[in-house]
């Protein structure tokens, strides 16, 4: 259980620390590719744990070759479906496999996949907000160099919204980027109630206001919407996205590397979001997330939410409110101290 810089407090309940998996892939020739996995919630790690160790036993004398070995998860795991910890796993794994194959040739996952190590905007990511509690965190932000962030609502009535769109638009100033996540909290009639009154605070995006799954009920509240609509941290696999993208459910795509299949997963993605000119955000996994946006033609914001940080021998660190891949591989090396220090 890795401790995090501030609780995520959402409108579905508190996240105190990140459960995580982490995922040491070990070569013939002694190269390791490294990943994690967030389970969300410390119930599910024996599952995950367990998914694993299996698959693991699996792919052992198997080359290093992600495109086949998608496939061959793909057969694996067709009837049983590819949502939910399977997923997880799979993603987790291919990121794996991406880290090791970059550091065998001694260059960063983008520079690899044919891009360069590009900063990409970030923006400052928070649960739901006590301002008198969390302003000085909010400055702090500001004043490292972030111009845009994001708050959550929904864990009460619209009047409660509005409180706290309204102290953190005072705090930030009309300059900065401000968007909002409701966490699938709502329905369609009530997200269009909301974002009418909020709209007024000049939110740059409304994220998820709906059940991730009802692509209709993100369709009509888009259609209404004066605030763009953001969604995709939820969409399990490019088949996923590619649903979503059929049901003009957003304006904005936000992918997590770790639903949507890893580098493969993404990189396939990618190309969606291009025929349809969506712009791209990564969904936490800030490591992975800086290469994979250096390659994404519409990329947009990465999200700035550290979950892995304090087991990181050296921590990604946003530079003037932008996060810039660094390798080999992921430049991930984990802090055996820490790691033994926060074991589940």
């Amino acid at each position: 259980m890795v401790p995090l810089k501030m609780p995520i407090r959402t409108a579905v309940g508190t996240i105190p620390s990140a459960p995580l998996v982490l995922i040491d892939l070990i070569t013939e020739e002694g190269i390791r590719g490294r990943s994690y996995i967030f389970a969300y919630t410390p119930f599910v790690l024996p599952a995950l744990l367990r998914l694993v160790e299996e698959t693991s036993a699996e792919l052992r004398g198997k080359p290093v070759v992600p495109i086949d070995r998608m496939r061959d998860f793909d057969r694996r795991f067709r009837l049983l479906g590819w949502q939910g910890l399977v997923g997880m796993i799979v993603s987790g794994v291919d990121m794996a496999f991406w880290d090791a194959l970059a550091r065998a040739k001694g260059v960063a996952v983008a520079e690899f996949l044919g891009g360069s190590c590009s900063p990409i905007p970030a923006y400052a990511s928070y649960g739901m907000i006590d301002i008198a509690k969390d302003e000085p965190e909010i400055r702090a932000a500001l004043e490292s160099g972030f111009r845009a962030l994001k708050i959550k609502l929904g864990g009460g009535s619209l009047d409660n919204d509005r409180r706290s769109v309204a102290a953190v638009r005072a705090v930030i100033g009309p300059d900065v980027a401000l968007m909002v996540d409701y966490n699938q909290s709502l329905d369609p009639v009530e997200a269009r109630r909301r974002i009418t009154d909020l709209a007024a605070f000049d939110l740059y995006w409304i994220e998820e206001p709906v059940p991730a799954e009802d692509l209709r009920g993100h369709a009509q509240v888009r259609a209404s919407s004066p605030v763009p609509i953001q969604t995709g941290e939820n969409w399990w696999f490019p088949s996923g996205m590619a649903n979503a993208v059929a049901a003009g459910a957003s304006d904005y795509a936000m992918l997590d590397v770790m639903k949507i299949g890893g580098v493969t997963g993404w990189t396939r993605a990618m190309g969606i979001a291009e025929g349809a000119s969506l712009p791209v955000s990564s969904h936490l996994f800030i490591e992975a997330s800086a290469h994979v946006l250096a390659v994404t033609p519409t990329a947009h914001w990465a999200e700035h939410l550290d979950i892995a940080g304090a087991i990181l021998a050296v921590p990604l660190q946003p530079v003037d409110g932008k996060l810039t891949a660094r390798g080999p591989g992921f430049g991930m090396e984990w802090d055996e101290a820490a790691v033994k220090r926060y074991l589940a």
